[in-house]
């Protein structure tokens, strides 16, 4: 166990934004599946902008690297638009 204060303390808030982070991950890991479980175009077209919008604000954050979010914002646009 940590015997300084900051180091105390740094693991107290390593631990919150651990937390943080996994919600909004597992947050945008559901969107994602259930925009990839939907057979209906009209209505994957209107979830697709938004889970692209989630992806890009956790990019943003650095809670996932921002190239996971542009190959999974491009395999979503490519799962949409092969929809009829």
């Amino acid at each position: 166990m940590a015997n300084h204060k900051s180091s105390i303390k740094r693991i107290r808030q390593t631990e919150t934004k651990r937390l943080h982070n996994r919600y909004y991950a597992k947050s945008a890991r559901t969107a994602v599946k259930a925009l990839r479980d939907t057979e209906d175009k009209v209505v994957a077209g209107e979830m697709l902008p938004k889970v692209a919008a989630m992806l890009d604000r956790l990019a943003k954050k650095h809670i996932i690297h921002k190239n996971k979010a542009a190959n999974l914002k491009s395999k979503l646009a490519l799962h949409v638009n092969k929809l009829s």
